[in-house]
């Protein structure tokens, strides 16, 4: 058994192998009840529920676009956290929010779409990796405990914590709080603590107290996963009790904090705004932002007071954390007590992360309501007779191009249909498992990109087809032919899905709504198309190649000599196939060639 052979036979298995995994985890999906045997469908194929939320203010002040663009943000990543795909989200007028949810959304994500967003200002007790932390089972106590001193846990000099901005990017040390603020945005990591005896118990005698921090509390620090998107968008509708510790992450998922009870709230706040830094003197600090914070009367001397206290505390706990939705959005640390009611957070902020938190801040200060004004279920915009359209023209594209090829390559047309048959195949069992493990819904946009896909399907097989003809043409056998073709086909094939999967991602990051659907299921099906021409195309042509009816070039093989343009096609061991299968061999042509050259002699 040759190389050749027996690497086509191994690539077939793995295919196999592949198949049989995907289609064994939708079985036991399906077997479980756990999903369906069919992809979940979008909004404008199966319908969903619709719920209007009007904004309002509590004291009658004015709400202008930013606050509505920002309400539409919050909800749009609770939505995303809890895997509802291909959800809508949209303003109506200068105070209403659409909200469109495919299928039938579950009671909690309902509550969340509900829940208005709530601001508040806590002091940092702890801070620490994002990652969870397996304690010893063993251990029945733990002690909470400051982070060490620079010098302590390493032996170097101590040095001010770096700041950095909202996104959690560090910033060079040098960048401290100002005079004017007092603030600095830090993301200095404390190492979480080990497991040790529980101190006894005392009331606490301020907010950024220790004894805040219960074993209970501390437990939940300890098994809190920032890596996990769901904790980082305060979808579990859980914003901790006001007048007790709470452990949470920041936005960007680098570090989680346990927190004190709550000093500040939104109410506080009177506004916020994003600007370039100013230094002391007022003078403008060229590409530098700062946001600015201006606090009610009684929230300014809340403010002087907390900052005052934690001013005095080791790192982390001269921080106090800014949340929104139960998720520190801001983590800045203070030098000295801010009075008269203004503030600024300064840190390595660019124009649009200054801009971004002003923005958060002040809807968070506004005292906005989102009143459910109607709740209502929708039926399929585009409904059952578009998807039949949709399907009906994927129907009839794939005909013409079995026909196409069946007309084109003749028997070597098959393998086209089988290549399809098997994308096909993974293809739906990759979607449907993805409406069961991530929610993905399939819109009428995903059945146009599945339609236009196979169009970049089947390029790949006429470019692998096209190659093996030109090797033939040079006069080498197909088993050669197919080999040779593939090295150089393959460079061509990989570059051409290249260009479509980053196109598709492209459209993808750039995108909203139903376009994203689209090149969802482009990009999937060039990654799937990559995987079938290496995996069942070439595999199955390179085992084609040594049977009888392809190899010696079959008139309704689709290498027929005379279709290739050829009078004979080299079989091997010295005989050729020509256009009539009374050709000469190799001997007898030799034979012919020396009678015609004794008889040019004899004439002479």
């Amino acid at each position: 058994m040759s190389s050749a052979v027996s690497g086509a036979r191994k690539s077939l298995m793995w295919l196999a192998s592949l198949l049989v995994i995907l289609f064994g985890l939708l079985g036991v999906g399906v077997f479980t009840d756990k999903t369906g045997p069919t992809p979940g469908l979008g909004l404008d194929l199966a319908g969903g529920q619709q719920i209007i939320l009007q904004a309002d203010t509590t004291d009658g002040s004015q709400i202008d676009e930013s606050d509505i663009n920002q309400a539409v943000e919050i909800i749009r990543k609770r939505v995303d956290a809890t895997g509802v795909a291909e959800a809508e989200i949209s303003t109506q007028g200068d105070r209403n929010i659409v909200v469109a949810l495919p299928g039938k959304p579950d009671e909690a994500t309902l509550d969340l779409v509900r829940r208005t967003a709530q601001l508040q200002f806590r002091p940092v007790l702890m801070e620490g990796d994002p990652a969870p932390v397996s304690l010893d089972p063993g251990t029945e106590t733990v002690e909470p405990t400051t982070s060490p001193t620079p010098d302590e846990a390493t032996g170097s000099d101590p040095t001010p914590s770096p700041s950095a901005d909202a996104a959690g990017e560090a910033a060079p040390a040098s960048e401290v709080a100002n005079v004017k603020t007092g603030l600095s945005e830090t993301t200095s990591a404390t190492p979480s603590p080990e497991p040790a005896e529980a101190p006894v118990a005392t009331e606490p005698t301020d907010p950024s107290d220790m004894t805040w921090i219960t074993e209970d509390l501390l437990a939940e620090y300890y098994a809190l996963d920032c890596f996990d998107p769901a904790n980082l968008t305060g979808t579990g509708g859980d914003l901790g009790d006001p007048d007790a510790g709470f452990a949470t992450c920041n936005a960007s998922g680098t570090f989680k904090y346990i927190l004190g009870p709550v000093e500040l709230t939104g109410e506080d706040i009177d506004t916020a705004s994003a600007g370039p830094e100013l230094n002391r003197l007022g003078t403008v600090l060229p590409g530098k932002y700062e946001v600015r914070l201006s606090f009610t009367g009684g929230g300014g001397s809340v403010f002087a007071d907390t900052t005052g206290r934690i001013a005095e505390l080791p790192s982390p706990r001269d921080q106090f954390g800014i949340l929104l939705d139960g998720v520190v959005i801001s983590a800045p640390s203070v030098e000295q007590s801010i009075t008269g009611g203004q503030a600024s957070i300064t840190g390595t902020f660019t124009l649009d992360e200054a801009q971004q938190l002003a923005n958060q801040l002040k809807f968070g200060a506004l005292p906005l309501t989102l009143e459910v004004q109607s709740e209502q279920v929708i039926s399929a915009t585009k409904g059952a007779e578009e998807l039949r359209n949709g399907m009906l023209a994927g129907a009839i594209g794939l005909i013409l191009v079995v026909i196409y090829t069946m007309f084109q390559y003749r028997a070597l047309g098959m393998v086209t249909v089988g290549s399809l048959l098997v994308a096909g195949g993974m293809t739906y069992a990759i979607i449907t498992l993805l409406s069961w493990g991530l929610g993905y819904r399939l819109s009428l946009a995903g059945v146009a990109g599945l339609i236009v896909a196979i169009g970049i399907t089947v390029d790949s097989f006429i470019v692998y087809f096209e190659r093996v003809k030109d090797e033939l043409r040079e006069g080498r056998s197909l088993a050669s032919a197919v080999e040779h073709a593939w090295k150089r086909a393959r460079r061509t094939i990989l570059a051409s899905d290249a260009i479509s999967f980053l196109a598709a991602l492209v459209l993808y990051m750039l995108a909203v709504g139903g376009v994203r659907g689209f090149a969802f299921t482009l990009g999937l099906i060039t990654i799937v198309d990559l995987i079938v021409v290496i995996l069942f195309t070439h595999p199955v042509l390179a085992l084609l190649a040594r049977t009888k009816f392809f190899g010696e070039g079959h008139r309704l093989s689709g290498l027929d000599p005379r279709q290739l343009g050829r009078d004979t096609m080299y079989k091997g061991r010295g005989r050729v196939a020509g256009a009539e299968s009374s050709a000469p061999t190799l001997a007898e042509r030799k034979a012919a060639q020396a009678r015609a050259a004794a008889g040019t002699q004899d004439k002479e």
